[in-house]
């Protein structure tokens, strides 16, 4: 019987940078531009967070844009509705996930399709029969639906029509997907006359589900816990344990210890564990929202950085600010920014700055304030753009 390996010691810096080589945030341009670039980037992360708030640019974009230098919205609009190459669904929250994933979330929608949701519990069969019967007719918006009666919302996020809670319902159970959005209207179609199917695809079975969520964190994560690879995704714990131990038995996976991790245990592919250098002169704003950000504990652990969310934090108790953005320098999280675009006067406008990490000290901040600045300037060029 083989014995499970010692874990191989990693410190914060070697975890930083295997993180930020598979985040690809340690080169300028590593997918390329275009289309082609946002599919690309899109498939190696294996989703983009979509999200609401716009008081910059919403973090979709953001998120893309952090990862291809010459990003246009209008990149993302191609490979949705032209090239569709990319789809929307639920992956941890709402998000842009490879078409060729597709299946992967198939056994989701069934189960949608059987047992309902939980969110949309109240919609009744003639408003799924009205809109599915109107989308029969061509791709359509909720603002091509106006006789809607309007019903009271069971929470804050709801709306009041039932069709849009139908068209909704319908997106969760895959006979209807987005084909469009502009901004956060979204356009609906069914499923399977946008991507020319003539049915869906058949669902991937349980056990390589497993090794999908396996592989895409490794993927875009380079070292794993079980957290990582199931964040908000408690069901899928045990059987990708069982992955995990099986892949470690193969040497295909080696057990990693990380600094500072504690019982926390964490694993990497051995070419994962090869040196990889941040150049120190790189700068990236990121979204909260960023892969990088959004599992607080694991920034916490590896950046030594604990990212606070304050938009729905009273004002007066805020400490980074209502919509802060932290500030990647080499590999280093230094500062955290505050901003918020004035689109009627074209302006990037600076809330507050707050230096953090490394950025505390004072040795080499000015030259670190003035490439901060710099990359201000391209990002507020981003946010202006089109």
């Amino acid at each position: 019987m083989s014995r499970t390996p010692k874990p191989l010691p990693l410190s914060t810096t070697q975890a930083r940078q295997i993180w930020l080589h598979a985040q690809r945030l340690t080169d300028r341009a590593p997918f390329g531009e275009g289309a082609e670039a946002v599919s690309a980037a899109v498939a190696h992360l294996g989703y983009v967070q979509i999200d609401t708030i716009n008081v910059i640019e919403r973090c979709h974009h953001h998120i893309l844009f952090s990862r291809i230098p010459s990003y246009r919205r209008a990149d993302l609009r191609h490979a949705q509705s032209v090239d569709k190459t990319v789809f929307e669904y639920w992956t941890h929250a709402l998000s842009y996930v490879p078409a060729n994933d597709f299946r992967f979330f198939l056994p989701a929608m069934r189960e949608h399709r059987r047992e309902g949701h939980k969110w949309f519990a109240a919609v009744k069969p003639a408003d799924t029969r009205k809109v599915m019967r109107l989308l029969r007719g061509g791709p359509l918006t909720i603002r091509d639906i106006d006789d809607d009666v309007l019903v009271e919302k069971e929470h804050l996020w709801q709306s009041r029509k039932p069709s849009k809670r139908a068209l909704q319902l319908a997106f969760y159970t895959g006979a209807v997907t987005i084909s469009a959005r502009q901004g956060m209207l979204k356009t609906y179609e069914l499923t399977t006359r946008h991507f020319g199917w003539d049915r869906l695809p058949k669902p991937a079975p349980a056990s390589e589900i497993t090794a999908y969520l396996l592989d895409r964190a490794l993927r875009s994560q380079g070292v794993v816990s079980l957290d990582s690879v199931c964040h908000l995704d408690a069901p899928s714990k045990k059987p990708v344990a069982r992955l995990i131990a099986s892949r470690v038995r193969r040497g295909e996976l080696v057990p990693v210890a990380i600094e500072g991790a504690g019982k926390q245990e964490h694993w990497a592919s051995p070419a994962a564990l090869e040196p990889h250098e941040v150049s120190p002169d790189l700068v990236h704003i990121l979204s909260p929202f960023d892969p990088l950000i959004i599992q607080r504990k694991r920034t916490n652990l590896i950046f030594g950085y604990n990212h606070l969310f304050e938009a729905y934090v009273p004002k007066a108790k805020r400490k980074l600010g209502y919509f802060a953005l932290p500030v990647l320098v080499g590999d280093e999280i230094v500062a955290a920014l505050d901003l918020k675009t004035d689109r009627q006067n074209k302006k990037l406008l600076m809330q507050k700055w707050t230096w953090v990490g490394q950025g505390r000290k004072t040795a080499g901040r000015k030259e670190m304030k003035r490439v901060i600045e710099e990359e201000l300037d391209r990002f507020e060029r981003f946010q202006l753009a089109e």
